[in-house]
């Protein structure tokens, strides 16, 4: 298996997501594909396969199958445009979270993703506790809890517990607060232990929560993202009805032979 390597929502080396996409003909089997992923050690792998409607895309962590992935899902548009497999200025997706689309918007990538607001759900007390900081919001969205406090400081500064974070019944958790940088809106990382990625370097689903939340705060349907990990990365996001935009760029193609 060749596996080529894209860094997502960056346009430096060794910044943005590095995704992993694996492009095949015919299907690999659920196991080939997790064992894959777990040999590629990154925080996802795609795997795409040709259809009528565009593509069959899935997308795994070292440890498991997840339902929705940005980083990974750029990274597939970006292989296919970079390598001159597909020609169309519009990508479909067949995936776990229904169609998904990509297309070239100038110089970036811009991904149709479902949103996926967070209710509110009281456990401040819970990450008060795990996290050292009291924060002034907490809620659920459909996979991941949200987080958020009051400066970006508290959250660039986070060490957090992967042991007691994987022991929450979620995805991930996602922390935020308002961007102390007039060239972003907020600020985030996300971490998740469960599914055997300790923190995302950039993550794509997670701006489909945050997306909607800061809109409602700010009043502003359109904000960019600063993902505060290690690797760092942008995203500027759009709010349209119950659909989020997310706009990014991407870097590199390396290739890895994985042997069975």
């Amino acid at each position: 298996m060749k596996v080529s390597v894209i860094n997502a929502f960056t346009g430096g080396k060794f910044k943005g997501n590095p995704a992993g996409v694996f492009l095949s003909e015919l299907p690999v089997s659920e196991p080939d594909m997790q064992s894959a992923a777990r040999q590629m050690g990154l925080s996802e792998t795609a795997f795409l396969v040709p259809s009528d409607e565009g593509y069959l895309l899935r997308w795994f962590t070292p440890e498991a199958e997840v339902k929705l992935c940005g980083h990974a899902t750029l990274a597939s548009a970006f292989y296919l445009w970079d390598s001159g497999r597909d020609t169309r200025n519009l990508l479909s997706f067949q995936t776990l979270s229904g169609k998904l689309t990509a297309q070239r918007i100038q110089n970036k990538i811009e991904l149709d993703f479902p949103a996926k607001p967070a209710v509110e759900l009281d456990l401040t007390g819970e990450m008060n506790d795990l996290f050292g900081i009291r924060p002034e919001w907490t809620g659920k969205s459909e996979f991941d809890l949200l987080v958020v406090f009051e400066q970006a400081d508290q959250v660039r500064t986070l060490q957090p517990d992967f042991d007691a974070i994987s022991r929450f019944p979620a995805r991930g958790i996602i922390v935020t607060a308002p961007s102390d940088q007039p060239e972003f809106d907020f600020v985030s990382r996300f971490f998740a232990p469960a599914v055997g990625v300790n923190e995302d370097p950039v993550t794509g689903s997670a701006h489909c929560v945050l997306a909607p939340f800061w809109a409602k705060r700010t009043g502003k349907l359109r904000l960019t993202g600063y993902q505060a990990s290690e690797r760092g990365g942008v995203i500027e996001v759009e709010l349209k009805n119950n659909r989020v935009l997310l706009r990014g760029i991407a870097e590199g193609d390396k290739v890895r032979e994985i042997d069975p």
